[in-house]
């Protein structure tokens, strides 16, 4: 029989969460009232319980303490929060790997899940100028790995919101930019994600403060997270979650359908393919 020591680490922490539930039930305590001697929310209980969300360590303590695990906790969390992602991304990246459905607005880069790989290698050049090979091909590997996430043909149903920005702007070069869209509009032609683009002429919008990204399980109240340089907000309240997906039915609705998003998709990745050089040499 396979052993929890066999397990990868989004599988160790459904283990673990499962663990949790029925720990807490045999205490006789509510998601709620166990959130209230942790000082969270209900539903972070519940997504901790789900495998959704990461049980850090002061929390384990906590757990062992409160439920009389002897110790479970702490001594299964270390390996379940191994992660080949950057630390601040870490438990947003492998609650994505396990939702049924996602909702992304990108402000200036193109979303991780829809980039080609010289694309993403060119965001982590520009952000990590003098960083080893060796870095950079780690962050690189783990970048391309979240995008496989695509791979099955059904879930999670991906909707992104794409601001004009993040197609006009050059990273890469052209050459890469013209692939890079190639691949998205080829997504959406074979409907595998819906896409949608926010243009200039929209103005201001409702998420000029940066990306934002919604997660929901099957399991598990929704996640927002938002997005900035070098960190991540994992929210999980769920009043400030539902303010999120205002945001972004907002974005939604002041941006192009997804057939006239397709249209210009492609167009833009024609105009990169007809430049013959890359205009910050």
């Amino acid at each position: 029989m396979t052993g929890p020591k066999d397990l990868d680490p989004s599988s160790r922490r459904i283990m673990i969460g499962e663990e949790l539930h029925h720990a807490r039930e045999r205490a006789g305590l509510t998601q709620q009232a166990l959130g209230e001697l942790l000082f969270v929310s209900g539903s972070y209980v519940g997504q901790m319980e789900a495998g959704t969300r990461r049980i850090l360590p002061d929390m384990a303590h906590k757990l062992d303490e409160i439920l009389g695990a002897g110790g479970f906790f702490v001594r299964h969390c270390t390996k379940a929060n191994r992660s080949k992602h950057p630390e601040q991304f870490a438990e947003a990246a492998e609650a994505e790997a396990m939702a049924i459905g996602l909702q992304e607005y990108a402000g200036m880069l193109i979303p991780g899940l829809l980039q080609i790989p010289d694309y993403a290698r060119a965001v982590f050049l520009d952000y990590q100028p003098t960083a080893p090979d060796e870095v950079i091909n780690e962050l690189l590997a783990a970048r391309m790995e979240r995008t496989h996430l695509l791979d099955n043909p059904t879930k999670p149903l991906l909707w992104v919101v794409l601001d004009e920005a993040a197609l006009r702007r050059p990273v890469g070069g052209p050459e890469v930019m013209a692939r890079n869209l190639r691949h998205i509009a080829e997504l959406a032609r074979i409907r595998r994600i819906v896409v949608q683009v926010l243009p200039f002429s929209a103005g201001g919008h409702a998420s000029l403060h940066g990306s934002l990204k919604i997660m929901f399980f099957e399991d598990a109240p929704p996640l927002a997270l938002i997005e900035a340089p070098a960190t991540g907000q994992l929210m999980d309240d769920p009043a400030t979650v539902a303010r999120h997906q205002l945001s972004y039915d907002l974005l939604r609705a002041n941006a192009l359908t997804p057939k006239q998003s397709l249209a210009l998709i492609a167009s833009v990745a024609e105009d990169y393919a007809h430049e013959d050089h890359d205009p910050r040499v």
